[in-house]
């Protein structure tokens, strides 16, 4: 399970960065906007959606003079449950979305015939990383070894 836990972080870095830059813009310049016009509109104990409009789009012209309105009309804890809300919701879907990108099995994005399925230098108890038939970086088939030594070369030979 480690490795889907490190599989999406390691593909989420920069999504991680740029939801948390979204996450502070739409708490700006959606959220203060939205909170302002329903403390507005719920003046009167009633909502009033027309009261609501007009504020909400006078707001998102300012959203700094929104937030300081909604400090100086003592809302600010209502702004902040808004704020909560959005938050909660807004990383669920994060969440989804991490699951959703975490490898599907311990090989993924390894490509194959590399010798990225081995750790630790697991590879050099068959191969070598000192000399013999050149397989990749830093891996040599000994030609010393026992057994079968046998190579097959995949690719193209060109004439040109």
């Amino acid at each position: 399970m480690n490795y889907k836990i490190e599989g999406a972080m390691k593909r989420n870095e920069k999504t991680a960065i740029l939801f948390a830059i979204l996450w502070l813009i739409l708490t700006i310049v959606f959220i203060a906007p939205v909170s302002n016009g329903m403390i507005v509109a719920n003046a009167n104990g009633v909502f009033d959606s027309t009261k609501f409009l007009e504020t909400f789009m006078g707001s998102v012209q300012s959203p700094f003079g929104t937030i300081k309105n909604i400090i100086e009309q003592g809302q600010f804890m209502e702004y902040l449950k808004a704020v909560g809300i959005f938050s909660i919701i807004y990383f669920i879907i994060f969440i989804i979305g991490f699951i959703r990108t975490a490898p599907k099995n311990q090989f993924s994005d390894i490509e194959h015939g590399s010798s990225d399925w081995s750790q630790h230098g697991e590879q050099y108890k068959i191969l070598s990383n000192k000399k013999g038939i050149i397989l990749a970086e830093n891996n040599y088939l000994p030609v010393d070894k026992r057994g079968n030594v046998n190579v097959l070369v995949v690719g193209r030979f060109r004439f040109w």
